[in-house]
């Protein structure tokens, strides 16, 4: 990357600091640096973009979701550091929206105070918990507070926290994480919680009945639902040369797989992929809410 700006401002052997001169680039200088598709990052960092959409059929937007990217670099090896958070809250419910965004501020909130030494103090300490105990007590949290602040609410929940290469995911629902392969494949990381899903595992329906079950929406598990909560939590590497997807149902739940993958790889960059992606939904009805996250590891 050095040598490329080294050549193109005609530096030679000099150093930065030697050759450093104040000029306007040509149109032939700017055009060879967007061109440039070969640009190696040196440092490793994340890179994260987000849509939603109320959608086209609800008069209120129940989804919340949340983005927080960072990078430490120095003379340090960097630290790539994400949360990534979507939540739906659940339609026909009393203050779903209050359940979705309560659910999105109490876990941020949590995991922000458990990484705030290791992030921001000299010399830094690691969070006593693994990423794994942080994660499931984050939501448990959550679970409580929206039992006691909104009593008869409910919301999904789909939570991704990134600490170098480790991507730890936090599940309640049917919101769900994807990774999304270069080679064109879809896979989905979480196991939805929800009545059709059950039925199809214990074989009472094929993909295709399932597929077309009235009653798609109606889940087994979610926050602020029940007294114990069960939460789905795991630990996985970032998915090689891929593209990490949260999204909720009203995403996934209407637009094919083919569809999303299009919209993601003919997108020039990731935002463009999230509006792409919403977009898609509505001209499919958008019947629910709508809200998606794309998080790459460059470099």
């Amino acid at each position: 990357m050095l040598d490329f700006f080294r050549n193109l401002f005609g530096g030679g052997d000099k150093t930065p600091k030697e050759s450093a001169t104040t000029a306007p680039l040509s149109d032939q200088q700017i055009q060879s640096i967007v061109n440039n598709q070969n640009i190696q990052y040196e440092t490793q960092q994340l890179i994260a973009a987000i849509g939603q959409s109320v959608g086209k059929q609800r008069e209120h937007n129940e989804d919340s979701l949340v983005a927080i990217t960072a990078t430490l670099a120095g003379k340090a090896s960097n630290i790539p550091f994400g949360l990534y958070i979507v939540a739906d809250g659940m339609g026909g419910h009393q203050f779903g929206e209050v359940a979705s965004n309560a659910a999105i501020r109490v876990i941020s909130g949590h995991v922000m105070r458990k990484f705030h030494s290791y992030l921001f103090t000299v010399p830094t300490q690691q969070p006593e918990e693994s990423l794994q105990e942080i994660m499931e007590s984050a939501i448990k949290e959550s679970h409580r507070i929206i039992q006691k602040d909104a009593p008869g609410s409910g919301t999904t929940v789909t939570a991704a926290l990134i600490v170098g290469q480790q991507v730890t995911i936090g599940h309640v629902g049917d919101s769900r994480a994807y990774a999304i392969h270069p080679i064109g494949r879809l896979e989905q990381l979480t196991r939805d919680h929800s009545l059709v899903k059950r039925l199809e595992e214990l074989g009472h329906l094929n993909k295709e009945e399932a597929a077309n079950f009235p009653h798609r929406n109606v889940l087994i598990r979610a926050l602020g639902q029940g007294e114990a909560l069960e939460v789905d939590v795991f630990t996985i590497p970032f998915p090689q040369n891929s593209t990490l997807m949260l999204c909720s149902d009203g995403l996934w739940g209407v637009v094919a797989e083919q569809d999303i993958l299009r919209s993601a790889s003919e997108a020039p960059n990731l935002q463009r992929a999230c509006q792409n992606m919403v977009a898609a939904a509505n001209l499919a009805g958008g019947p629910d809410n709508i809200s998606v996250i794309l998080i790459q590891m460059a470099g």
